[in-house]
Parts: structure tokens; C-alpha cells; sequence
């Protein structure tokens, strides 16, 4: 009979952590970076005055190095808010911005740049190759397109696109039909507020099936609520109203992250048998057992289902409320998302305690991914690395957790790329997002591509779908 090892985890205190399995150790090496590293980033980016945006999910190495610098222009967030910080570094001085995730939120920093008036500032990568996004590749694929064009049959159709797609998917979509752009902290509200606004409307989500697939096992759940409860999720639905939602709410059937897919049926079934006393979080776009799972959790207060963002508020609220309960107490927390967030976890947990100076409460990070998910480097300072190498170290037993496109922002291709931004354009051009050009029955397809992020934006701002947007609804055909 085999033998079932626990999950790795990492226990945070105020002042230090504990790894616990080889997976965890893995991480914790990174959270302690080598003050040289520090002091040569941070020395290349104050002479190349140099705005750095980052995503949670980056190398772990690199993202400890950046949090340990204390350089004014750098900002680690999910996607959408890293082309917001971008702006907000220019208006303060950097002159040129580089940009650490794949090469859609690259496109959508520089496209935002342009919007904001700021045309002029450089965008560079990390990397010379493409860094592709399994899920923004599913969106440009021909069976995605020919989903739409069924789509764009049917009146009163509203295409809600996640952000995470490139601007060529956005523009050709956006042709097709209305289109609008979502977040996971937001894609909930949207849905919503789109039938509130046009209750006829038939809606396509894509390209993530499983964000799609939890998306309906949330309205059928909301639907079983009592309208008191369902108002207060949104103020214009009751249960008659979502059985609407329900009905006119479509999904892409084929479109998944890489690394949300490892989180399968075992992990979930692990989760649930041997650590029933945790807290759960898990991403929208992790497959339904886990969903399920944090969904479950959620509604007895013990868990999360959202966004990199929902799941740092989560915990830090969950380790407040046991400071101020003044006990001894470990809060286990199961990390369902990749586990780029470890660092920004890190720092969350411990501001907190630091905050109330509380040495009472810890926090185990749980990572529900199989123990031997590293890989072997051969260097003797630093032997193993997170994520697989040729496979290695995944297993039913849980997946590998890292995202292979993600980790193409090393620190050595950031400290390589910072040596090279006073060299010649020809040099970097292979740096600069390579935003595709052409028009869209005669429209440039810039213009088809940031309608439905404006629309977005408009609809964070107000609460509601543009009336710009309400309107193409109405009478595109």
C-alpha cells in the first residue's frame, strides 16, 4: 500500500517560516534574497530610472529579489492592475517601463500607455522569445473564432472575454460581436449586471472553461438561495432572475491555464479528507472539484473562491481576526492558485502580525501539489528550483503548480534586459511587445481591441455596462 505523504507547506511567523517537504523548501529559498542581487537590481533600475510591473505568478526568485529591493517604481499585481501601475510610474518620473508576465499583458501595458497619452515612454520585455499563455493561445485558435461567428447569429449576444487574451482576440472578437473584457475579482458582477441591464441578452464567456463551468455551479447555487441573500450579491436579481441568467449564460468548452488544470479531482479529494480544519482559496479558473471545494468553504466563512487579489484579502482579514482573537493559533491555508503568490502571501501574513505584534498566530501554506514538484539544479548553494523539469515531480497526487511561460522572467533576463536599455533601439527591439498591426473593416485594429477593455473600465467606475455598450447590444446584427 503506498504510502500518502501530507502536502508541502510553508508556516509563517511574524518575523521568520518553517518549509516543510522538498516543494516548500523550494519556495522558501527565494524569500531571503542575496543582498548582492538586491543591490545590482535595484542599482540598474535607478539608473535607467525604470518602472518594473509584475505579475503574482513570476519567477520566485526574481519576484523575492524585487520585493527586497525597495526601488520606488515597482509594483507586483494580477494583470489588469499592472498596466493601471504603469501609468501611475510614468506620471511619476520612470521613463521607460519593463514588464514581468506573458506577452498579452505586455500588449496591454503598451496599449494602455498609448490610451493614457503616453505613446513615447518604452515597453520592454524580459525575454527575446515569445512568452506565450495556454488560455490567451486557446483564443486565437480557429475553433474559438468559429464559436464566436455562431454566436454573432443569435440577437441581443454580449461576448464577455477574459482579460487574460491578446489584443488580436479582443479586436477580431469585438468585430463579431459586443464585446467586453473581465476580470476574475470582477467577471461575477458583469455577468450579473449585463442581465440586469439587458434581460434578453444571450452571453458567450470565454476562453476559460472552467472559470465558465464555475461560473454556472455559482448561479445555480445563488439560485437556491432566498432573495434576501441573492440581493445582496446583486441588488436586481432574485431567484426568477438567475433562472434567466442561467438560461442565456454560454461557455467556450475548450480553453484551460495549464497550470488551474493540474488541480483535479485527487487534489480535491485529498483537500477535503486530510485537512478539513483549513481555510480554502481557490482561483476561478481551477477545475470544479476545487471550486467546489472553495465554494463550499466560502459559505461557512472558512474560505475564498476568486482572484489572486480575493485570495490576499482573504487571508489577510483571516489572520487579523485571529490576532484580535489573542489566542495561540495556527490558521492552515490551502493555496489553490499557482504558487507565484508565495511571496506576496509572505508579506501579507507578516505585515499583518507586525501590524497588531502579534507572536501568537502562524500561518501554514498549504501547497496541494505532489511533494517531489521540483526541480534538480546541480548547484550545491542552491539544489532544487520550483516546477517540473521534463515532467518531473508531477502527479495525480497533485499538480505541479508553476506556470513554464511565467518563469521566462528570471532574474537573470530582467538583470541582462537592464544592462541593455541605454544600448541601441535595434538591440531591443526584440523586448518591445509585438503589437500587431492591420484594420478591421477599416477600423486599426487598436481601436476594435481596447473598446472592450474601455467598456471594462467604464463598468468599474459606474456599476454598470456603458450605454455605449448596452446600445451595440441592442442593435448589432
Amino acid at each position: 500500500m503506498a504510502i500518502v505523504r501530507a502536502f508541502p507547506s510553508l508556516v509563517i511567523s511574524r518575523d521568520g517560516f518553517e518549509a516543510q517537504g522538498a516543494f516548500a523548501e523550494a519556495q522558501a529559498a527565494f524569500l531571503e534574497p542575496d543582498a548582492r542581487s538586491v543591490s545590482t537590481l535595484r542599482g540598474l533600475a535607478e539608473r535607467s530610472n525604470v518602472g518594473i510591473v509584475a505579475h503574482f505568478y513570476m519567477d520566485p526568485e526574481l519576484q523575492g529579489v524585487l520585493a527586497a529591493s525597495g526601488y520606488r517604481h515597482v509594483h507586483v499585481s494580477d494583470s489588469l492592475v499592472m498596466a493601471d501601475r504603469a501609468v501611475d510610474m510614468v506620471r511619476a518620473g520612470a521613463e521607460r517601463i519593463v514588464v514581468l508576465g506573458v506577452d498579452f499583458m505586455a500588449e496591454n501595458v503598451r496599449a494602455v500607455l498609448d490610451g493614457a497619452g503616453f505613446g513615447q515612454v518604452p515597453v520592454y520585455r524580459a525575454a527575446r522569445d515569445p512568452i506565450g499563455c495556454s488560455l490567451a493561445e486557446a483564443a486565437e485558435a480557429d475553433e474559438y473564432f468559429a464559436w464566436l461567428r455562431q454566436a454573432a447569429v443569435e440577437r441581443l449576444g454580449l461576448h464577455v472575454i477574459y482579460i487574460n487574451t491578446s489584443l488580436y482576440t479582443k479586436a477580431h472578437a469585438h468585430a463579431l460581436l459586443p464585446t467586453l473584457t473581465c476580470t476574475s475579482s470582477n467577471v461575477v458582477s458583469t455577468v450579473l449586471s449585463a442581465f440586469a441591464q439587458v434581460p434578453e441578452v444571450r452571453l458567450w464567456f470565454g476562453p476559460d472553461t472552467y472559470m465558465g463551468q464555475n461560473l454556472r455551479v455559482l448561479f445555480q447555487s445563488m439560485a437556491e438561495l432566498d432573495n434576501d441573500a441573492i440581493k445582496q450579491v446583486h441588488p436586481a436579481h432574485d431567484r426568477s432572475t438567475l433562472s434567466r441568467v442561467l438560461a442565456g449564460f454560454a461557455y467556450f468548452p475548450r480553453g484551460n491555464c495549464i497550470v488551474h488544470h493540474l488541480f483535479g479531482d485527487e487534489v480535491a479529494r485529498r483537500v477535503a479528507s486530510d485537512y478539513a480544519d483549513a481555510l480554502i482559496t481557490a482561483h476561478l479558473e481551477v477545475p470544479g472539484a476545487m471550486f467546489r471545494l472553495g465554494l463550499e468553504a466560502q459559505r461557512c466563512g472558512r474560505g475564498v473562491v476568486g482572484s489572486t487579489s480575493d485570495i490576499l484579502s482573504f487571508v489577510g482579514r483571516a489572520v487579523d481576526a485571529a490576532s484580535a482573537r489573542g489566542q495561540n493559533e495556527r490558521l492552515r491555508v490551502v493555496l489553490g492558485t499557482e504558487v507565484g503568490m508565495v511571496t506576496s502571501l509572505v508579506r501579507k501574513v507578516q505585515g499583518c502580525l507586525r501590524a497588531v505584534g502579534s507572536r501568537a498566530v502562524d500561518v501554514e501554506l498549504v501547497f496541494p501539489v505532489a511533494d517531489e514538484a521540483v526541480a534538480a539544479t546541480g548547484d550545491r548553494q542552491l539544489p532544487m528550483v520550483p516546477g517540473p523539469a521534463g515532467g518531473e515531480g508531477c502527479s495525480v497526487e497533485g499538480g505541479c503548480a508553476t506556470c513554464p511561460y511565467m518563469k521566462m522572467n528570471s532574474l537573470d533576463a530582467l538583470l541582462s534586459l537592464l544592462q541593455r536599455l541605454d544600448g541601441n533601439a535595434n538591440e531591443l527591439a526584440a523586448y518591445t511587445p509585438q503589437m500587431r498591426q492591420g484594420t478591421i473593416a477599416g477600423r486599426p485594429l487598436i481601436e476594435w481591441a481596447t473598446a472592450p477593455i474601455s467598456h471594462m473600465r467604464a463598468f468599474t467606475r459606474d456599476g454598470r455596462l456603458p450605454d455605449e455598450l448596452v446600445s451595440d447590444i441592442r442593435t448589432r446584427r
